[in-house]
């Protein structure tokens, strides 16, 4: 509304300009007469053009403004078309167009931490630690649901949490951990006690195999690490042969073994045992993806492609289907 009275007046007071220079006597008079005019045309001309043409003239509304009055009133006539015919052009032709390619739009004023309801999910909660915005006592909620959460899922999150700023995330992140760690070495000491007291051959081979999956539960959740992560491996492959020394049947523990060995870098000695977990019976979709594993850290891409074809279509493993398919012949 404002820019249509603008440009009204504008056009009105240049006309009187012009009319009053054509029917003035004296020249000195006419100048004045018609200097008066047309700078305010000019002026209000360039309010017009600021109010129909903001987004031209967002980054620098008043030099902006100041070009076009200067355009229009130092050069008469001529600078007041040109302005006026650009404005015209820029604003309405365009717009009788229609905008083409892209366009730069402006983001919907979204809260990036609102979350539905009050628990937390297990996809979640780990972009929502790490997110620094987030308030702490917010992020503290969050870190505290992580206790009914499989360690194999929070001990990675937590650890991560270590080198956080806020003091308290990092406190309460380091007891969790140690918590988990005292819980596991608990078991272990436990087992242990088990087989210093001498059972029998089963209680032995049980005890034998809980602590070779304890110590790799050391390792999967990241408690143990540098030398700690070594002897662990270490312990529990001692512990998973001597459970296959007692049945050499368990295709579970050959499967573990080829775990710590892998965990050891010795990935010769780790196929080995793989393989001989998959001749003891133990399904292909439990030995192939870690066979993959091998081959990729060999850099054996055929051998990665080859051994995990057969799982591009194996029901039920949503995920290792996706892995599958990434590496599938196109």
């Amino acid at each position: 509304m404002f820019a249509l009275l603008f440009s009204l007046s504008a056009l009105l007071l240049e006309g009187l300009a012009f009319g009053m220079l054509l029917t003035a006597d004296d020249s000195s008079r006419s100048l004045v007469a018609f200097l008066l005019p047309h700078l305010a045309a000019s002026a209000l001309l360039a309010l017009a053009g600021r109010a129909l043409m903001p987004s031209l003239t967002a980054r620098a509304p008043r030099a902006s403004v100041a070009l076009m009055f200067a355009l229009s009133a130092f050069i008469p006539l001529l600078g007041f078309i040109g302005v006026a015919t650009g404005l015209w052009i820029g604003r309405y032709r365009r717009a009788a167009h229609g905008p083409r390619g892209l366009r730069t739009l402006t983001l919907p004023p979204l809260d990036p931490h609102h979350r539905s309801g009050t628990g937390f999910q297990q996809a979640g909660v780990s972009g929502f630690l790490r997110n620094r915005r987030v308030p702490t006592s917010q992020r503290l909620k969050a870190l505290v649901a992580l206790q009914h959460v499989p360690g194999r899922v929070a001990s990675p999150l937590l650890r991560d949490l270590l080198g956080d700023d806020s003091e308290d995330l990092r406190l309460l992140a380091y007891g969790m951990l140690d918590r988990k760690e005292k819980t596991l070495n608990a078991q272990i000491h436990a087992e242990h006690r088990r087989l210093a007291s001498r059972p029998g051959t089963t209680a032995q081979l049980l005890a034998h195999t809980r602590l070779a999956g304890l110590y790799w539960e050391l390792i999967y959740q990241q408690l143990a690490q540098g030398d700690l992560r070594t002897h662990a491996a270490q312990t529990g492959l001692h512990h998973a042969r001597a459970a296959l020394a007692l049945r050499p049947s368990a295709a579970g523990m050959h499967l573990r073994c080829g775990q710590f060995l892998q965990a050891l870098d010795e990935l010769t000695g780790a196929e080995a045992a793989l393989e001989a977990a998959r001749a003891a019976g133990l399904p292909d979709h439990r030995v192939l993806p870690h066979l993959a594993e091998l081959a990729f850290l060999r850099r054996d891409f055929a051998a990665v492609r080859r051994l995990l074809a057969p799982l591009d279509h194996w029901p039920g493993m949503t995920g290792m289907h996706k892995v599958a398919q990434l590496w599938s012949a196109r």
